[in-house]
């Protein structure tokens, strides 16, 4: 058996199944007349975390030879050692059979999440709600909105309205069909102008949490790992706005474009590798294009227009400006994130209940050792059997034999 002494992989076991030399990063533990080797193996990594507490050393702790000689084990009869592997071993196939379904219940609702969005943004979900309406306006009337919407934002804003460049048929044609009252638009439609976050240096502590790409997880804020400023420029500058929609320009090609939405939950700003839509609330809900941006019409168009380096891609602002946006009314907006939150909440919920039986599930994996290298394992039947067998031994016995092999060993 194979036991790697320090760095990342410092406690990792493994048997060697091949013809092999080891360097000083690995120690090798020769099969003897004491363990079953499995038997060893499973002691060793219910021991795991021990060893690793024992491992001397700063940046790189290492475990020594010394450290594993002096590592305090139990021993039983060989034919109670094979038992009790063969316990394990059936519990652990069980296990690993319950926490694959678990795993596959979890990349199930995956899909079902992305099915929920499809739905959402080809009018599904809210196709009852329109037909009990009287007053939604039509395609074009969506349109006029935002001409009037943008011209007076722009002027309230002194800013000079730039012109965004519609569809053209061919673009259209490469986009699902939509339901008559709605319009395929760009989110450059629906802003004056995206904005690039803070380019200073983060500090530990400070007077703002700084939001950057990491805390975007899953179309929310991850608050548990943040840096702060407290320069009250950038603070200005930067400080994020209610419903305010922030998509990552430049990360990993598998998760650039990702976005989440602010709520307000403390005083923050944003970091440089995000962007603020600054979305015009008369013409989009920020729930709707938040939602929008992570499904997979969105994900797709993404991926056609990143631009790919050395294990990053990015999408600049004025890419995203040319993002499609499924544009209907702000009711039916509302409506229809009212009922994506009702169907991703049980997903939610559903979601928490499998990692909580993914924790309980490693719980019992360590229970089941910790009952094995106690001797709770076996029952009394199991016991009998295996006493019946014709190498059995007590453990003193057994340890007696090994010290007066070893004592002969040393003689020659």
């Amino acid at each position: 058996m194979l036991v790697a002494l320090y760095g990342a992989t410092i406690g990792k076991l493994a048997f060697l199944g091949v013809d092999a030399a080891t360097n000083q990063a690995v120690c090798a533990i020769f099969k003897n007349g004491i363990f079953e080797s499995k038997f060893l193996y499973y002691l060793f990594f219910h021991r795991k975390q021990d060893l690793i507490k024992e491992a001397i050393g700063g940046a790189q702790p290492n475990i020594s030879q010394t450290i594993l000689k002096n590592l305090e084990v139990t021993i039983c009869p060989l034919p109670e050692q094979r038992a009790i592997v063969s316990k394990i071993e059936q519990l652990f196939s069980e296990l690993e059979n319950g926490i694959a379904n678990l795993k596959l219940a979890k990349e199930q609702l995956k899909v079902y999440r992305q099915a929920v969005l499809k739905k959402a943004f080809e009018g599904e979900l809210t196709k009852k709600w329109r037909e009990q309406q009287t007053d939604l306006p039509d395609a074009g009337g969506l349109l006029e909105q935002i001409r009037k919407e943008k011209e007076k934002a722009a002027k309230k804003a002194g800013k000079k309205l730039k012109q965004v460049k519609p569809f053209t048929e061919d673009e259209l044609e490469d986009l699902n069909r939509l339901p008559k009252e709605w319009n395929w638009v760009k989110i450059g439609n629906l802003t004056l102008g995206v904005e690039y976050g803070t380019s200073a240096k983060s500090k530990e502590s400070g007077d703002v949490a700084v939001l950057r790409m990491g805390n975007i997880q899953n179309g929310r804020f991850d608050w548990s790992d943040l840096v702060y400023t407290s320069d009250k420029t950038e603070i200005e500058k930067y400080l994020l706005s209610k419903d305010d929609v922030l998509f990552n320009r430049t990360n990993s090609p598998e998760l650039v474009g990702k976005t989440a939405i602010y709520k307000g939950e403390k005083p923050a700003i944003f970091a440089g590798y995000l962007i603020r839509i600054n979305q015009l609330s008369e013409l989009a809900v920020a729930d709707y294009l938040n939602y929008f941006l992570n499904c997979h019409i969105a994900k797709v168009h993404g991926n056609s227009v990143k631009t790919d380096g050395v294990n990053q891609s990015n999408i600049n602002g004025e890419k995203l400006g040319n993002y499609p946006f499924p544009l209907c009314s702000l009711p039916e907006q509302q409506t229809i994130v009212q009922e994506i939150e009702t169907r991703l909440s049980i997903c939610d919920k559903i979601e928490q209940d499998i990692e909580t039986n993914l924790e309980k599930a490693e719980a019992l994996r360590q229970s089941i050792l910790k009952k094995a290298f106690e001797g709770k394992l076996l029952n009394e039947r199991e016991l009998a059997e295996v006493r019946g067998a014709e190498d059995w031994e007590p453990a003193e016995v057994l340890l007696e034999r090994i010290k007066a092999e070893k004592a002969q060993n040393g003689k020659k």
